[in-house]
């Protein structure tokens, strides 16, 4: 399906950001409102090969885990992470963090989202109110990232490895 794009611009120098993001740890703290059960997939959770597997909490979701693992980096302006989800972890997803400098210490965070869906029943999910609540939970995680790094709210729970 076409990309799903939200944005927003952030109080903080782009390095910050960047670094923050390229931890996946770190991304239970803004997606937590609808990402839940967060099990990182190995013990360095910063960089290439971070990755993790977590239950989408969407409306009529039977097959709800999902794993995304960082695949690229192109510091400090991409992180690509990729991975599967559904019934047999058959609707392959991509999401990708475009990060740009702008004015007086801002950076503008963009996320796009793609996915892959291999049969018409998910086609017909993603088709009928999917891609709108995937919008609606990205521009809000976005909005909650900003408030944490700009200090505004209190981050929610880190993932750990083992409930550490």
């Amino acid at each position: 399906m076409d990309a799903l794009n939200v944005s927003i611009v952030v109080a903080r120098p782009i390095e910050e950001v960047f670094s923050y993001l390229l931890d996946i740890a770190n991304h239970p703290e803004f997606t937590d409102h609808y990402l839940d059960d967060w099990h990182l997939t190995r013990t360095d959770t910063v960089g290439l090969g971070a990755g993790a597997r977590f239950r989408v909490k969407a409306p009529l979701q039977r097959f709800s885990w999902m794993g995304l693992s960082i695949v690229e980096v192109d510091e400090p302006r991409r992180i690509v992470e990729s991975g599967s989800g559904g019934k047999f972890n058959r609707v392959q997803t991509q999401a990708v963090y475009t990060l740009e400098s702008s004015e007086a210490g801002r950076t503008q965070v963009a996320l796009s989202t793609t996915t892959q869906p291999v049969t018409a029943s998910d086609r017909m999910l993603e088709r009928f109110g999917g891609r709108t609540w995937l919008r609606r939970q990205n521009t809000k995680a976005l909005e909650r990232l900003r408030s944490i790094l700009e200090g505004g709210v209190q981050p929610g729970r880190r993932a750990t490895i083992a409930g550490l």
